[in-house]
């Protein structure tokens, strides 16, 4: 085998190993992942904004129960003192009963206000709860995929490691010149620097050379480097 064509299997490496870098940047869980991800932050924030208004209305529910319970402890404490003898002057006990019947109004507004609180308060509880299970449930798809992606990228790194060993012991082979020039073309050449002329056809390009070319290159002595003069790509005969 000529320097040329170890030239030629360097590049079928190389070849192989910027598939399996496309294929390890591409792989179908990664993309599946990242719409699992951007669902879950959608999910995450509709969940933070219900909770806030969920929160909210808890706490003015809570509000209105603590004020609820105060007032009719008081109704209580002002009953017992009207029926407890203690207090026998009518005007007093005239007031006292005012008194009663103020807080008593305002007991029922604050438990029309505690239903209506908790009137709101049950369909955001229920939005919440499916939230929170949609959130779970992403979780746990996210998890499998990373597990799932970990694994695919480990089988391919691992090819990755064996194309690259197998370059390597190629290229070490090849003259300084001839490996610095391939690498310049490949940088430029979408990474195929070197190709195959088979029948007439530059196998980087695909395009066939005119019959004059390809019969002065057949002339060229083999250890002669010759390009594609339609790619510039360097032709191994």
């Amino acid at each position: 085998m000529g320097r040329f064509d170890d030239l030629l299997a360097v590049q079928e490496h190389d070849t192989a190993m910027d598939r399996l870098r496309h294929r390890r940047a591409n792989l179908p869980e990664l993309a599946d992942l990242a719409r699992t991800e951007d669902e879950q932050a959608g999910v995450e924030k509709a969940l933070t904004e219900v909770t806030a208004r969920r929160d909210e209305v808890a706490r003015r529910q809570k509000r209105l129960e603590d004020e609820l319970a105060a007032v009719e402890a008081k109704v209580a404490e002002v009953e017992a003192r009207m029926y407890s003898g203690a207090v026998t002057v009518p005007r007093e006990l005239q007031a006292m009963g005012a008194e009663v019947e103020a807080m008593r109004r305002r007991c029922s507004v604050l438990e029309d206000g505690v239903l209506e609180a908790m009137g709101e308060r049950e369909p955001l509880d229920d939005e919440v709860e499916a939230l929170g299970a949609r959130s779970r449930e992403h979780d746990a798809t996210a998890a499998r995929l990373r597990v799932s992606v970990a694994e695919e990228q480990a089988c391919i790194d691992g090819e990755l490691a064996a194309e690259q060993a197998a370059r390597g012991e190629l290229a070490a082979t090849l003259p300084a010149d001839l490996a610095a020039f391939y690498e310049r073309l490949r940088a430029k050449l979408g990474g195929v620097g070197a190709a195959r002329l088979a029948s007439g056809r530059c196998t980087g390009c695909h395009l066939t050379l005119p019959a004059t070319e390809v019969d002065r290159l057949r002339k060229e002595p083999p250890d002669v480097l010759v390009q594609c003069d339609q790619c510039s790509r360097i032709l191994v005969r």
